[in-house]
């Protein structure tokens, strides 16, 4: 009969870990073998664990890191069962073998359990890109015949073949055509952050790290946005009042003077968000950012439509979601970080199906004003920073106004397009001067053209009594 139990090593090792082994004892003679686990401090692990948490839930991971160990002992309890069978089994055979059979942990495995982790935590958008890299692996674990990717599978030469592979991947939005290169990026980006992830949970070493050699970039490409007269074509749009396509030029509109607000937060927006003083208060669902506006009054013009006697605080101000759903109880930005996950999730779920039916709708709305751009919710925001920076407001203050955490993204937003000074200067290299030639013939133009205008008031007998004077 053999007894199995998990250790911590008595010293850190080189890069200051605490490895997890597993003691095997067998005829009372113990051997220790390392597993795949290690833990950045003593306190993380619990040797008298209920059930299978040999590391403690607050340790980053914790979920991952005893499937692993779990997986890691059921191999050991086998390995001991086959060798039972001959008669000549011991610890120190049940440790070799282990350690000639050893299996590096699945990476997929890790990859889906931290997606989860992701959307128990409400983060939707995150764990549906998580989803698509996922899907794309698998397929890329497929078609190379493999069963499984794992931790040691992770090499450069594995991720130029996922390159290869992704660049040959048909996008779903567009049939008919390929993955844009910074969808590919946005992929690997991702990948990235789980590779880095592993080696934070100690389940892949640093100095493995394919992406220290392993880089893509993606290509430089220009934000959509409409300039000054597209808007103005938008504004101008003659719709009928009520309709469902002129609610959604209003919300287009309010997003645009109310400095880009994204559709999530607007959509979301409640009448407790518009204070007294005429400002706009609310906070990002993207980033818990603040932003506090002052309401334009074409932005006031359109909530007037919208505004009832009878309107609470914490209803929604454009009729959009319902009042009486469930997570409509959750006002603030701190309360809906405290739903439920499932119903945060249909939050997102009614949100999204709400923005997908603007931007239908905006699609039409730029068909009637002739406008040649896929026009969306988003492109309010871009727009605003577009007609700001022309209209001469400073990079800075555009990035404070759109919530911006760095410069660079407000630049992106807006792009190249103050041409003002590259114009002046163009025309000031190309605008040559005039040789003395042209200039002694321009000068011989105006006396004469001066002449005519002079003898047009002349009588005949005046006109000859100056050319008889010129030829004395």
């Amino acid at each position: 009969m053999a007894t199995f139990r998990f250790e911590l090593s008595n010293k850190p090792s080189r890069n200051k870990k605490y490895m997890l082994m597993l003691c095997i004892t067998v005829a009372g003679k113990r051997k220790r073998i390392k597993t795949p686990v290690e833990l950045d401090k003593p306190a993380d692990f619990n040797p008298k664990c209920r059930g299978e948490n040999w590391v403690r839930a607050n340790v980053a991971g914790a979920k991952a890191l005893n499937a692993q160990l779990a997986d890691f002992l059921d191999r050991a309890k086998d390995t001991y069962k086959e060798l039972d069978k001959s008669g000549e089994v011991s610890s120190a055979k049940v440790t070799k073998e282990m350690n000639t059979e050893f299996v590096s942990p699945s990476f997929m495995t890790f990859a889906r359990e931290r997606a989860q982790m992701i959307y128990d935590n409400g983060g939707w958008r995150n764990w549906r890109k998580y989803c698509g890299l996922i899907n794309k692996l698998d397929a890329f674990r497929k078609k190379r015949r493999m069963p499984d990717i794992t931790i040691e599978d992770l090499t450069v030469d594995l991720l130029t073949r996922f390159d290869n592979f992704l660049h040959k991947w048909e996008n779903e939005r567009e049939p008919g055509k390929l993955l844009h290169p910074n969808t590919i990026e946005v992929q690997f980006n991702i990948l990235r952050t789980l590779v880095h992830r592993a080696i934070e949970v100690g389940i892949m070493e640093a100095s493995k790290d394919p992406f220290l050699v392993f880089k893509y970039k993606g290509v430089k490409t220009t934000k959509e946005k409409l300039d000054d007269d597209e808007m103005e074509r938008i504004i101008n749009l003659e719709l009928e009042e009520g309709s469902l396509i002129w609610h959604c030029k209003n919300y287009f509109l309010f997003s645009y003077y109310c400095a880009g607000i994204r559709a999530a937060d607007l959509i979301q927006l409640r009448w407790g968000n518009v204070t007294d003083s005429g400002r706009l208060h609310y906070q990002m669902g993207k980033n818990h950012k603040d932003r506090d506006l002052v309401l334009v009054e074409q932005a006031i013009e359109i909530l007037r439509h919208y505004h009832k006697e009878d309107a609470k605080a914490t209803d929604y101000i454009f009729p959009l979601l319902s009042n009486e759903v469930e997570y409509a109880a959750y006002v603030t930005q701190a309360d809906k970080d405290r739903m439920r996950p499932e119903l945060r999730h249909k939050m997102y779920q009614d949100v999204s199906s709400k923005n997908a039916l603007i931007n239908k709708y905006l699609k039409k709305i730029a068909e009637q004003a002739e406008i040649d751009k896929p026009l969306s919710m988003h492109i309010s925001r871009h727009s605003f920073a577009h007609i700001a920076q022309e209209a001469g407001a400073e990079s800075s203050a555009i990035k404070n106004i759109l919530g911006h955490s760095n410069l660079a993204t407000t630049e992106r937003y807006m792009g190249s397009f103050d041409t003002s000074k590259t114009d002046e200067t163009l025309r000031n290299v190309f605008n040559k001067k005039p040789s003395k030639q042209h200039k002694a013939e321009e000068c011989t133009a105006t006396k004469e053209e001066q002449a005519i205008e002079l003898l047009k008031g002349m009588t005949p007998a005046q006109i000859m009594a100056v050319i008889s004077a010129i030829n004395k």
